[in-house]
């Protein structure tokens, strides 16, 4: 585990003294990337200081964004965190230890090797909205006592930032998994290709779309790996052309 290929994403906190126990928590925990969906204007930088202590030097650093997939662009993934089950909410969520073993993997142990991946945390009333969830490319959970399943955000960090920092002993995988961003050009290659051979109408492209991406991203894709996949897909269009043309040759 490389802590610091670690990212905490902030989506759109109310409360300043949260955004300030959110950097303590990843202080404790060796982690310091914090990226916030939002305007650092719209947060009172006192109240941020004064629960932050000693960590403020993460909220000085702190990064913001218009939204979860420009924050997440360069991470290999990007796990939403959420308490409520649904269609709409990634099926099946992981246990934080999960996430861990994944985020190991993927982040490696050398500056060299792995990448980033980042971890998405909801606004303290709503958590994440069902659209937001859809940026991340998988959903994690927290067990908790069903008569208050709520956690607090910034204990909702230190958790997760808590499992990941006992996980910095995991192997690396050795090379460089691709980043959101690279991902999303071969999902576009793979469903362009789809569309090409008539798999699914103009209206399935987006939930199409979503699938691959939360399953390349899980797969933690070198550049040869997701090379190949588009080229088998530019390959079986090409070929399902050829065999439309030859059939309709035959036909006339």
């Amino acid at each position: 585990m490389n802590l610091k290929k670690i990212v905490i994403v902030l989506v759109h906190p109310d409360e300043s003294r949260n955004v300030g126990a959110v950097c303590r928590a990843m202080a404790n925990n060796g982690i310091s990337a914090l990226r916030i969906v939002g305007k650092r204007e719209d947060f009172d930088d006192e109240r941020v200081r004064i629960l932050a202590i000693h960590a403020a030097g993460i909220w000085e650093q702190a990064q913001f964004f218009d939204s979860i997939t420009a924050a997440t662009a360069d991470c290999v993934f990007a796990a939403g965190t959420t308490r409520r089950r649904g269609k709409k909410r990634k099926g099946k969520l992981l246990l934080p230890e999960e996430f861990t073993e994944l985020a190991s993997q993927a982040t490696g142990t050398k500056n060299d090797e792995g990448g980033k991946i980042a971890a998405v945390f909801g606004n303290e009333r709503t958590g994440l909205l069902d659209e937001e969830l859809n940026e991340c490319t998988m959903g994690v959970t927290i067990p908790s006592c069903p008569d208050f399943a709520s956690l607090n955000l910034s204990h909702a960090v230190q958790i997760i930032c808590y499992h990941l920092f006992r996980s910095q002993d995991k192997t690396s995988p050795g090379y460089m998994p691709l980043t959101l961003a690279r991902i999303d050009r071969t999902v576009k290659t793979i469903t362009d290709n789809l569309k090409e051979i008539g798999f699914f109408s103009l209206n399935g492209r987006e939930d199409m779309e979503r699938f691959w991406r939360m399953i390349l991203s899980r797969a933690a894709l070198s550049e040869g790996e997701a090379a190949y996949l588009e080229k088998i897909f530019n390959k079986a269009a090409g070929l399902s052309c050829r065999n439309q043309n030859a059939r309709a040759s035959d036909d006339s």
